[in-house]
């Protein structure tokens, strides 16, 4: 017989021998539940930082994306950041100091002009009792004064308000002008993050999907990881033994190599039936239902995914 007969005789007896039931246990086999690292930033693989074999830890570096544009866009949001909050402590700061100087400048011009237009005002005053000047001329002496005068309360006024913030409303709006901002650089720096995975959970590289160089595309897993808790036992049981397992009931699994049997307790037992061969459903064919059973294995160091095994009753 060829080679590639033997082959396929052998998988059909393996896949018959799973679902064969026994005096004292069943047939099954190994299977992995998986976590599939991916993240949600597309780009190009720059580092892959675990080999398939190898157990990781919990927050171990994974691989690392091209990060270029992302930390372009960190420094620019940031830049943002710091001129909006210079605005603000613009607003609530008031005038510059040397803004302040040019004003009392002014106000001390203006003061000395006011003295000067009283002491005109007050001799035009006494010149005219006497004679020696028109009243039209003690007329423009009291404008002149009353000019000064205002001069110098209207620079008052400028100087108190000079050293005030802006308004409210001003200082409220550049404040929102500031948060959006500080949410810009927030949403940059989990871009940037998105670009260095660490490991969500410890457990074995069961396989790298992608080589350094290439594309990943957003959401696409790198790594595959198979922690401790992912083994599970995957056996079939009739409907005549249905009744005699529940879910948490103790199990005992034997392998090859393994010196002990491996404690395991059901974790799920399937509510829809499965035949064995496809056939019609009727009462002479009870015998070929089956009903999906999972147990959950107390130590699964020494199992892989794909592993025949055999599950009994203690």
């Amino acid at each position: 017989m060829k080679l590639s007969n033997w082959l396929g005789l052998g998988l059909v007896l393996t896949l018959a021998g799973c679902l064969r039931e026994g005096r004292h246990g069943w047939q099954g086999y190994v299977e992995g539940e998986f976590v599939n690292v991916a993240t949600s930033e597309p780009g190009r693989l720059e580092q892959l930082l675990v080999a398939k074999g190898e157990q990781t830890g919990v927050g171990a570096p994974m691989f690392v994306l091209e990060s270029t544009n992302e930390a372009a866009g960190l420094r620019q949001a940031q830049e943002q950041l710091t001129t909006a909050k210079a605005q603000l402590q613009d607003l609530q700061s008031g005038k510059r100091p040397q803004e302040l100087a040019v004003i009392q400048a002014q106000l001390e011009q203006a003061r000395a002009e006011s003295i000067r237009a009283a002491a005109d005002l007050e001799r035009d005053t006494a010149q005219l009792a006497s004679g020696g000047i028109a009243q039209a001329q003690l007329d423009r002496s009291r404008a002149a004064a009353d000019a000064a005068s205002a001069r110098v309360s209207e620079l008052e006024h400028q100087l108190d308000v000079a050293a005030l913030p802006a308004r409210e409303d001003q200082i409220q709006a550049q404040q929102a002008q500031v948060a959006a901002a500080k949410a810009a650089v927030d949403q940059m720096e989990w871009h940037l993050q998105q670009t260095t995975v660490m490991a969500p959970v410890s457990g074995l590289v069961f396989d790298t999907l992608y080589q350094v160089g290439e594309w990943v595309a957003a959401g696409h897993p790198v790594v595959r990881l198979l922690p401790p808790a992912g083994i599970k036992i995957r056996f079939f049981v009739s409907e005549t033994a249905l009744g005699g397992l529940t879910v948490g009931q103790k199990l005992v699994v034997q392998c090859d190599g393994c010196t002990n049997g491996i404690p395991a307790i059901v974790s799920y037992i399937s509510t829809e039936a499965e035949y064995t061969p496809p056939i019609i459903y009727s009462n002479e064919t009870r015998s070929k239902l089956v009903f999906m059973v999972e147990a959950k294995p107390q130590d699964g160091a020494n199992l892989h995914p794909g592993q025949p095994v055999r599950v009994e009753l203690p």
